[in-house]
């Protein structure tokens, strides 16, 4: 296995990163319950989507055309064999103005098993695009991957390939992963809380950096919404391959754990979109910050 060892002190965040700015607070505020409702009612029709099928590549086209719609245009494909299914990996770039060849990743997989997946993982996704609604006209020093994983659900096929392929091939310098994944809730609970994830597995190289990302994460929610955090161990999604080769990762999880996913009950009426909306706000905090 190849190791990417890098730097203790990966991420410009002084100390004062997590007090509020009311600049990231104005962005944060325009996340909006209806405008994450459309995207996962749009998600969630698309159907089952396992790698291979239309419905899973129609989901690959409209990711695409999102991007295209909010003037992305440094946008990939990756495609990858998920067990003799073939699906894309989609890889949108915005380009950094301090350090352009420096990376963050924020990333969630599309594909679903058993069901149209709400929550598993079309909260994830929905996320990642609420964001880059919002930051596209931001300047950021670092520039920003988002991508959209295939082959999840199989094995973490997708992140691995980008990882083998792409990732450690042309030495990225990624600073930090945020991986999103599963933070719908469930409907008629109290979802007052998200997990946040950090390294806590072998190498130990980069557990040190992800304990501190992670530890950042966890303060800024506070401040941009109205949710409380928890912190747990990182595990079994797309963070993982970075992980084993030496990245810095963290990640989002659900408090309350839906007990609908991989089945077809995995729809909205079983998630909490209130609570939703609070993660997509916190997850663009974080990436702000």
């Amino acid at each position: 296995m190849k190791y990417i060892f890098l730097p203790l002190l990966v991420f410009s965040i002084n100390a004062t990163a997590q007090e509020l700015n009311p600049f990231y607070k104005s962005v944060v505020e325009q996340v909006k319950y209806d405008s994450v409702h459309q995207k996962l009612q749009k998600f969630q029709d698309f159907g089952i989507k396992t790698v291979g099928s239309t419905a899973h590549n129609n989901a690959l086209n409209w990711l695409k055309s999102y991007y295209l719609h909010y003037g992305y245009t440094n946008i990939e494909q990756q495609t990858v064999n998920v067990k003799g299914q073939y699906g894309d990996n989609l890889i949108v770039t915005k380009i950094g103005k301090k350090y352009p060849n420096e990376f963050i990743v924020i990333d969630g997989h599309y594909d679903t098993l058993n069901g149209p997946g709400a929550n598993d993982n079309g909260s994830g996704t929905v996320t990642l695009l609420e964001i880059v609604r919002l930051i596209k006209d931001i300047e950021t020093d670092y520039s920003i991957k988002f991508i959209h994983f295939t082959g999840e659900e199989r094995g973490l096929i997708g992140s691995q390939a980008y990882v083998n392929q792409i990732a450690v091939p042309q030495n990225l310098k990624i600073k930090a992963v945020l991986n999103i994944d599963e933070v719908g809730g469930v409907a008629n609970k109290v979802n007052s809380t998200i997990v946040c994830e950090q390294d806590e597995s072998n190498p130990t190289v980069n557990n040190i950096v992800s304990v501190e990302l992670t530890n950042q994460m966890a303060r800024i929610f506070p401040l941009y919404t109205t949710l409380k955090t928890e912190i747990s161990n990182a595990y079994s999604s797309d963070y993982m391959p970075f992980q084993a080769v030496g990245y810095p990762i963290t990640g989002l999880f659900e408090k309350n754990e839906t007990p609908y996913a991989h089945t077809s009950q995995d729809i909205i009426d079983n998630l909490d979109l209130n609570y939703l909306t609070e993660v997509a706000k916190g997850a663009l905090a974080t990436l702000l910050h």
